[in-house]
């Protein structure tokens, strides 16, 4: 099976198909890949959906009730907000002109049924990367703290930060999102996994192992709780 995403990452995906059987074996192949997965079973709940929650991609099928796949994907291609949107069609119909529908009508890529899953991954991640969805290893930084992903070394004024792994992906986390408060809940999600059954207060303690790593006598902690609502990376009260 292809490489995983990251857990820091999780793409949004919005699976359109009504198809039940279908539509369940996307999830759980998708969400064992680290994607988040919504749902949405005919072409009026998709573009419901799509407006409610933005996704990072979309797999749409052709075939729907309602609504068509193709008439989703125009009023997508329509719609400012969502023009640039990711979309790749999923679909029974095999013959060249229907492709090159699918094509001209704004769709990113088209791959006929049965497919092989890993070739469909293949495609998402070639399409999120080009969206900046699925973001490159490059440097984080925030206030006096930087963090080279290909080297895996984070630094503080300078000096070496050693981090045990769960702290590693905490900061990389917070350093994709300073200044947000996320709950315990959020951060355990994008950091251990939705799948993965861990006690909130989990957290706590690594949050406190990550304070004792990055905070030097005399520095500023940057790691807030909020009481009653979660951790942010920040240099202010909040």
């Amino acid at each position: 099976m292809a490489e995983l995403i990251s857990s820091l990452a999780r793409p949004l995906v919005l699976v359109v198909e009504d198809e039940a059987a279908l539509a369940t074996m996307l999830r759980y192949n998708l969400e064992k890949q680290g994607f988040r997965v919504d749902e949405a079973a005919d072409g009026q709940e998709a573009l419901t959906r799509i407006s409610e929650a933005p996704p990072d991609l979309v797999l749409l099928d052709w075939m729907l009730p309602v609504m068509s796949g193709i008439e989703v994907c125009r009023q997508i291609r329509r719609r400012s907000e969502t023009r640039n949107l990711p979309v790749i069609m999923v679909t029974a119909r095999t013959e060249d002109q229907d492709a090159v529908r699918g094509l001209n009508t704004g769709a990113d890529d088209y791959i006929t049924k049965p497919f092989n899953m890993d070739a469909l991954l293949a495609r998402m991640r070639a399409l999120l990367r080009r969206a900046g969805a699925v973001p490159a290893k490059g440097t984080l930084s925030f206030h006096d703290i930087t963090m080279d992903q290909a080297a895996h070394r984070v630094q503080r004024g300078g000096r070496a930060v050693h981090l045990g792994p769960t702290e590693y992906r905490l900061l990389e986390f917070f350093l994709r999102h300073p200044r947000r408060v996320f709950s315990r809940e959020e951060v355990l999600d994008a950091v251990w996994g939705a799948d993965i059954h861990v006690e909130p207060r989990t957290v706590d303690v690594h949050i406190r192992r990550l304070r004792k790593a990055l905070n030097a006598e005399g520095e500023l902690d940057v790691v807030r709780t909020v009481r009653a609502a979660g951790y942010a990376l920040d240099t202010e009260p909040v």
